[in-house]
């Protein structure tokens, strides 16, 4: 039945549950998001073998500063050890890594890692893989118009209104399509900031499984149930 469905181009994953899987096996918090983070890797294969061309994951949000100190400083220094596992992969799979999100509030050392890996992969053709660090939509869309305000100003712009594609070009997900299916695990039923411009005509997938243990045959339950949506847009 698997090769008989209709494969989502764009796939876009709220990566939820890390620290309640983590406290079910009695383990602390910081171990979920560890094997989160080895889930994310094992899902860009699965994906990619899957026929999914684009996946783009919710990794960390604006919102997740607000966490305690030492789960802020566990997961920045988990992203420092992805980021260069993330370079060798991007290579050895041919995969094209974009980041999403406000780069200008991480480390130095962070943004350094993720310009050398932006630049080394831009031209690769296999998998694009977008992972939304400091990232949130509402955040998203008010630097882009910042960035289209400074940008009339400096004359760069035209004084036309705002067009869908000009907005669009502004995004981080410039240049990307639109998310077909948006998966979120965990049993939370909501978008948590989450690309709410690019999800207008989104397909929604919500699943009681925790992220570290959502593999290839829960995303193949995704696309079964994507499979079953008649798919409208525009109201039509």
């Amino acid at each position: 039945m698997g090769d008989e469905l209709k494969v989502p181009e764009h796939v876009a994953i709220i990566l939820d549950g890390n620290g309640r899987w983590a406290k079910s096996k009695g383990m602390p918090r910081n171990y979920g998001h560890i094997q989160g983070a080895k889930a994310v890797e094992d899902m860009c294969e699965i994906a990619w073998n899957r026929g999914i061309k684009y996946l783009t994951v919710y990794a960390f949000s604006t919102e997740n500063w607000s966490r305690p100190d030492d789960e802020v400083e566990a997961l920045m220094g988990l992203l420092r050890n992805y980021l260069k596992t993330c370079i060798k992969r991007a290579k050895k799979n041919n995969m094209c890594v974009r980041i999403l999100g406000d780069k200008s509030k991480l480390a130095e050392d962070i943004q350094k890692s993720i310009y050398e890996l932006e630049q080394m992969s831009r031209d690769f053709d296999g998998l694009h893989f977008q992972v939304a660090i400091n990232y949130g939509s509402r955040d998203e869309m008010l630097r882009a118009v910042n960035r289209i305000i400074k940008d009339r100003d400096a004359g760069h712009v035209g004084d036309a209104e705002v067009s869908t594609e000009l907005f669009e070009s502004y995004l981080d997900t410039a240049g990307l399509p639109a998310p077909d299916l948006l998966i979120r695990t965990s049993g939370e039923q909501r978008l948590s900031n989450f690309l709410l411009w690019q999800l207008a005509y989104t397909e929604f997938y919500f699943t009681d499984v925790h992220w570290p243990d959502f593999g290839a045959e829960e995303l193949e339950k995704a696309i079964e149930a994507y499979n079953k949506r008649e798919r409208r847009f525009g109201g039509v």
